[in-house]
């Protein structure tokens, strides 16, 4: 007979990371409103890298916010793991963050009067939680910048600052990680580190990993790609590579 405990663990593992049924955004009203989602539904599984692309104005980065409790569907359900948004009020909301997700973003969003020590372990000092030290220490080795962590982000380097925004985004062991374009402002060499590193963290502590990019080698990392257009899932590639990834880009193009 299975247990009350296995049985929460195996339905566990077999509820989304996040889900949107039915989703649709409405910015303004009239003749000037736009609608950025139309009726998208969409799981996205555990222990998985799922990359969302699409044209410029398709709804992906809508979608993610959406998901991601940053912001409201104008209809339908949004939820991460089990627990639906929908009703949740500001509060509720940032605990289910704080406590759940991890966010990456292109821009780093680092506090500048703050070392990358203090940047990592923010969310942990204003919430007056512990952090996990051998975590910590962990992380910071993965990521190579255990001897950056008194400087701040002025003295870092691009790939350094978004290495330390990832640090930041881990150190919670949160079960859901959005990422927003988080190689758009990085060269080569930087984005192969930070999506090395993504890779790792699905494959070997199973972080499930939702990222909005536009570049085709960037989505190759992930298990699954979901393409949107005109605020519509419309396709989804499987095991991508970076061919694979264009080709069906340059279809949505034309």
């Amino acid at each position: 007979m299975i247990t009350n405990s296995l049985d929460a663990a195996v339905a566990s593992r077999a509820t989304p990371a996040a889900r949107a049924i039915d989703v649709t955004k409405v910015y303004g009203a009239g003749d000037a409103s736009v609608r950025a989602l139309d009726g998208v539904s969409i799981e996205l599984e555990r222990r998985r890298f799922t990359a969302v692309m699409g044209p410029s104005g398709s709804g992906k980065s809508t979608l993610m916010h959406c998901l991601a409790g940053l912001d409201r569907p104008t209809a339908g359900r949004a939820f991460i793991g089990d627990q639906e948004l929908e009703g949740l009020d500001d509060s509720a909301l940032t605990e289910l963050r704080r406590d759940h997700v991890g966010f990456i973003f292109q821009s780093f969003n680092l506090v500048p009067i703050l070392t990358a020590g203090e940047n990592i372990t923010l969310s942990a000092d204003l919430a007056g939680s512990s952090v996990d030290l051998a975590w910590f220490d962990d992380l910071v080795c993965q990521l190579g910048i255990a001897d950056r962590l008194d400087h701040r982000p002025s003295e870092l380097s691009g790939g350094q600052q978004q290495r330390v925004a990832c640090a930041r985004a881990l150190i919670g062991r949160p079960e859901l990680i959005f990422a927003d374009e988080p190689t758009g402002n990085l060269d080569s060499n930087a984005s192969a580190e930070v999506l090395a590193f993504l890779r790792e963290a699905v494959n070997d502590h199973g972080q499930s990993i939702v990222m909005v990019t536009h570049d085709p080698l960037a989505a190759a990392y992930a298990d699954r790609v979901v393409f949107l257009a005109d605020g519509n899932v419309v396709g989804e590639i499987h095991s991508p590579t970076a061919d694979a990834v264009l080709e069906y880009m340059k279809k949505l193009g034309s």
